[in-house]
């Protein structure tokens, strides 16, 4: 893959404790980012600011703060910190989430999957509120936001993660809108199926929870076919570098698109609805009815 360069950016990663978050983390330092990571359980926090911190040059900056993204005053908090003890703050990867509640929708626990859906939904929105005037002020800024299978196909039985997934890259599309006039980049990332924490809790929840099929699937994925961490990673500096300047609005997935040569088509992109979520109707797929 091209390499593409963070120096002199700094970037607020959310959910950067372990998993992919930690991978983004490595990278984006690796890439010249100084970082603030964030997460909610501080003994794995500090354990990965340190991991990232032993990679990063005298004058690159590894800082973390706890903080749980579906909480308003803690999102107010780790952003008025990210600005002041961070220069040149211009990405922020929101990559917090998680599975919720296994099961059919009206088997599972209410409470667990509404949790999962704040998590998911407000742990995203309440970050790219709290980043946006700031960004507005510089005229410049760039918004990762991890999304997943879910947003594209129905998973049955994970209901929390799929409609959560579907609904913050709409978001992510909508805001780009919103913002482009305002030099501002928002993007989502498809990073594909990754053998993490939140694999092994699917796997742990067994077939019953998830259905025969989908569980097998992922079984099969786990054993050998799952995505690297460092290409959706990858994905992930991409989209915060200058490379992909006006890139903005799409879904991208970090192991089937060619998001490294997306500058060469910035004209189909500009013109059309491609990478983003949209309606098929029946002549999508060669059929002559369904119009009235």
């Amino acid at each position: 893959m091209m390499p593409f360069s963070l120096a002199g950016r700094s970037a607020l990663i959310t959910g950067a404790n372990q998993g992919l978050g930690l991978a983004i983390a490595r990278a984006y330092v690796q890439a010249g980012a100084s970082v603030m990571l964030c997460a909610r359980d501080e003994v794995l926090l500090a354990r990965a600011r340190d991991e990232v911190a032993a990679l990063a040059r005298p004058d690159q900056r590894v800082l973390a703060m706890r903080a749980d993204v579906s909480d308003p005053a803690d999102v107010e908090a780790l952003v008025a910190a990210t600005i002041v003890q961070l220069e040149a703050f211009q990405v922020l990867v929101n990559n917090a989430g998680v599975y919720g509640p296994m099961g059919g929708i009206d088997e599972v626990d209410w409470s667990e999957w509404t949790r999962a859906m704040d998590i998911n939904i407000n742990g995203s929105v309440l970050p790219l509120r709290a980043v946006l005037p700031h960004f507005r002020k510089q005229q410049y800024g760039k918004v990762v936001q991890l999304s997943g299978g879910g947003a594209t196909n129905p998973l049955p039985r994970i209901t929390a993660y799929a409609a959560s997934k579907a609904a913050i890259v709409r978001l992510a599309e909508s805001v780009a809108l919103d913002v482009k006039d305002d030099g501002i980049d928002v993007n989502s990332i498809a990073p594909g199926a990754l053998n993490t924490r939140m694999m092994d809790q699917l796997l742990a929840a067994g077939a019953e929870a998830v259905g025969e099929g989908f569980y097998e699937r992922m079984k099969k994925t786990a054993d050998g076919g799952t995505t690297p961490l460092e290409v959706g990673a990858a994905l992930a500096v991409y989209l915060g570098s200058a490379a992909s300047d006006g890139i903005t609005g799409r879904l991208l997935s970090a192991p089937w698109d060619p998001w490294d040569a997306l500058q060469q088509h910035r004209g189909d992109l500009d013109a059309s609805d491609i990478y983003t979520l949209r309606r098929i109707v029946p002549k999508d797929r060669g059929k002559e009815w369904g119009e009235k």
